[in-house]
């Protein structure tokens, strides 16, 4: 294998995936995608395929700018008895999510996947952590949309900066409820790398 098809690329701006990444001990390289997620219809699909259809999505994007690279794309969803929850547009919609995932259990979701052109490398799998809310107040939930920890992330909180504040419990990945299960990645990179 030439040293060209060794090359990772993340293809994600999360900071978060960076970081995870980086501490597993992976050399990579990122590209963030190019993918209107709006086009995307979870229409008679469930929850897990549509994470799944939107990592391909963002892999496949860079992958085809470079076709030795092994690139890896990621999205995260929060399933919420059925129904996807991403990421806020604003404070009051931020609110209104916070306010629904914290009344009861819900699902986090990440799709992972991984594609090289050059040998016509696709694979695509998820995983999924059941996460057990805290009740919050009104003054708890006012206090972390004002905080802006949410901004960005799908179902609007950040289990690293406010879990022990919001979670009672997980059943499943840590890692895949911050936005990329190290586990998984890891399993599907042991084929490459």
């Amino acid at each position: 294998m030439s040293n060209e098809q060794r090359t990772i690329i993340l293809a994600s701006s999360s900071p978060r995936r960076h970081e995870l990444l980086s501490k597993a001990g992976y050399e990579f390289d990122i590209v963030v995608a190019d993918v209107d997620e709006s086009r995307f219809s979870c229409e008679g699909i469930s929850c897990s395929e549509y994470a799944e259809r939107l990592a391909f999505a963002k892999a496949a994007d860079v992958a085809g700018k470079f076709p030795n690279a092994l690139v890896i794309g990621a999205d995260t969803i929060v399933d919420f008895d059925g129904e996807i929850i991403g990421k806020p547009e604003d404070d009051a919609h931020a609110g209104e999510i916070v306010r629904k995932l914290f009344s009861k259990p819900h699902k986090v979701i990440t799709g992972v996947a991984i594609v090289r052109v050059s040998d016509n490398t696709e694979v695509v799998e998820s995983d999924t952590t059941v996460v057990y809310p805290k009740k919050m107040s009104d003054e708890q939930i006012a206090e972390h949309i004002a905080g802006g920890s949410w901004r960005g992330k799908a179902g609007a909180y950040a289990i690293q900066e406010t879990g022990d504040e919001f979670v009672e419990k997980i059943e499943g990945s840590l890692t895949n409820v911050m936005g990329f299960p190290m586990e998984l990645v890891e399993k599907m990179l042991a084929k490459f790398v």
